[in-house]
């Protein structure tokens, strides 16, 4: 098959050599004529040696790249790059149970799929398009992903409506692809979630930090919990699993706290130690009295989801973990994280000691934290490491 063709200026394909999946648009010094966004399109230096393939879209990164072979993009290429990423999960052990039947298949660079998520809630998988080369092969896709999931997947729903790039104008809608509704329910680790793929946040379910929350079970016993920006109260769940002698689960939206409430019913019954409030979290916090919690988890929504946003992101995380090194009990444990790509480990500690120095308490770093396994990281692209956290006790 024959694409068309980027050339980069003189000496900026050293980061394709190095395997980096993005071309960013300045390192192009010409390219053929009427290349259309979501088009495949082949990159070669500026001596005409072939380097890359891959989609090529308008903006700052204007080619993921999807082989650094020479070799068609068709669908035996996406099947086997979802069978790849499959035997991946199976490798972990995060194939179904009866406990479990929830985990990523596909965590876009870091299974060498740019600009695809894939998330597999029982028997159904969410589609999830940040380009817009993978919204023109949404159909193939959700074809593959049938071939592949052994029987276990019988529907595929594409959520990309507010995930692909604004300007392209593609008229993506949200809906099934292939089959139907048929219980959006979903295990993890033998507790029981109703997830809201249609209208909720990301693709329904918070699943990187599955580790995180089984860890924050180990220290729930016998301690007052609180947990901001609960969503659907995973880390609620968790807590009350492990003992927790009371859970308080706090969200603005009140459609996150509905659900929360449903999933404590569902794994907890009438079990009275559980209270949720659909409120702000500054203001909650702000309003809480001193030592009245032992544990709080703080997992806010990305605070900058843009380069641009960064310095007021900081300011917020620094404010945030403040409020909460002021009203935590002494002997408390705090989970604090970021969810910002473009916050880096540094930067996000820094926000959090300069917080824990303004309120004069002595802190300890127990755990540093990270996203999970089926949300690998490629190694020749670093920023794929999204997810920061700290686990703190707090004198």
């Amino acid at each position: 098959m024959s694409y068309k063709r980027v050339y980069l200026r003189k000496g900026k394909e050293s980061s394709l050599l190095r395997f980096h999946p993005w071309v960013f648009s300045g390192a192009i010094a010409k390219q053929d004529d009427d290349i259309k966004e979501g088009e495949l399109v082949e990159v070669y230096d500026a001596s005409k040696q072939y380097l890359a393939i891959g989609h090529y879209q308008i903006g700052s990164i204007a080619v993921r790249i999807l082989s650094f072979e020479k070799e068609n993009i068709d669908k035996s290429f996406w099947k086997k790059r979802l069978e790849a990423a499959y035997n991946a999960r199976k490798a972990l052990g995060l194939d179904y149970t009866e406990r479990h039947n929830t985990f990523r298949l596909v965590h876009g660079e870091g299974d060498f799929l740019p600009g695809l998520i894939v998330d597999f809630y029982g028997s159904t998988a969410v589609l999830q398009a940040h380009s817009v080369g993978m919204h023109l092969v949404r159909q193939e896709l959700a074809e593959c992903i049938i071939a592949i999931s052994e029987g276990k997947i019988k529907n595929v729903f594409y959520k990309s409506e507010t995930t692909l790039p604004y300007k392209a104008d593609t008229g993506a809608e949200d809906g099934y692809l292939i089959g139907a509704e048929d219980g959006a329910e979903a295990y993890e680790n033998g507790l029981r979630f109703l997830i809201d793929w249609e209208k909720g946040q990301k693709t329904g379910f918070f699943i990187d930090q599955r580790e995180n929350r089984a860890l924050l079970e180990h220290y729930a016993k016998g301690r007052k919990v609180l947990n901001m920006f609960c969503y659907t109260g995973g880390f609620s769940c968790y807590a009350m699993r492990g003992g927790a002698s009371a859970v308080y689960s706090v969200d603005s939206s009140a459609k996150a706290i509905a659900l929360t409430k449903q999933n404590l019913i569902n794994n907890f019954k009438d079990d009275n130690r559980h209270q949720e409030f659909a409120l702000d979290a500054f203001k909650y916090l702000d309003d809480i009295k001193k030592d009245d919690y032992d544990l709080i988890i703080l997992d806010p929504p990305a605070f900058a989801k843009h380069r641009a946003a960064l310095h007021n992101a900081l300011q917020g995380y620094k404010r945030l973990n403040l409020k909460a090194f002021e009203k935590i009990k002494s002997g408390g444990i705090l989970f604090t994280f970021s969810c910002s790509q473009v916050v880096t480990k540094e930067q996000f500690r820094l926000a959090v000691f300069s917080a824990a120095a303004m309120s004069g308490r002595k802190v300890r770093i127990l755990h540093q934290l990270t996203q999970p396994a089926d949300h690998p990281v490629n190694i020749y692209h670093p920023e794929g490491e999204y997810l920061k956290g700290l686990v703190l006790y707090v004198e």
